[in-house]
């Protein structure tokens, strides 16, 4: 099986799984892309979350079977070659991990919130970012996504030379 894991097309060696397996565990012990991570196993926690098709997944619980054909990006996909990419600087400018174990997963839900809402207001960004963290830095995650937001915006054209008018 093949997969488009952060832009790339990945070897799935069909004797290492099984279309029910988990993606979470493609991922980490197939792939080795460990920068998503377990967390709950019942899709509650989202320290799991991936994107799929830009769409926020819980990972520990999509089978393989059906991300076949669709993009997939992790963690390790978010970031362009040189720079990271502004969530993940906002996160480290407003010091939002501590102890770090669930930021990938709602980095990566943070990165779909954006995508469909550019100033998400802070009731969007709780219904979007379902994901425990036990550090509790929740207010920090969000001034992080607000200002990853006003980040990515589009600059606003110029309007034009300043008219002043005189008598």
């Amino acid at each position: 099986m093949q997969l488009q894991i952060n832009g790339q097309t990945r070897d799935v060696p069909d004797d290492a799984t099984d279309p029910s397996m988990p993606l979470l565990w493609v991922l980490r012990d197939v792939l080795q892309l460990t920068g998503t991570k377990f967390g709950c196993g019942i899709a509650a926690c989202g320290a799991c979350t991936v994107r799929v098709d830009g769409q926020a997944v819980r990972s520990c619980v999509t089978p393989l079977s059906s991300v076949q054909g669709r993009s997939i990006q992790t963690i390790e996909g978010l970031a362009g070659d040189k720079e990271p990419h502004p969530l993940q600087a906002a996160w480290v400018a407003h010091q939002v991990p501590q102890c770090g174990y669930c930021q990938s997963g709602m980095l990566m839900a943070a990165a779909a919130l954006l995508d469909t809402t550019p100033e998400p207001t802070d009731a969007q960004i709780d219904a979007a970012i379902t994901n425990l963290c036990r550090c509790g830095t929740y207010p920090r995650v969000r001034a992080a996504i607000k200002t990853a937001a006003a980040q990515l915006r589009p600059t606003r054209p110029p309007r034009g030379p300043l008219r002043v008018k005189t008598a």
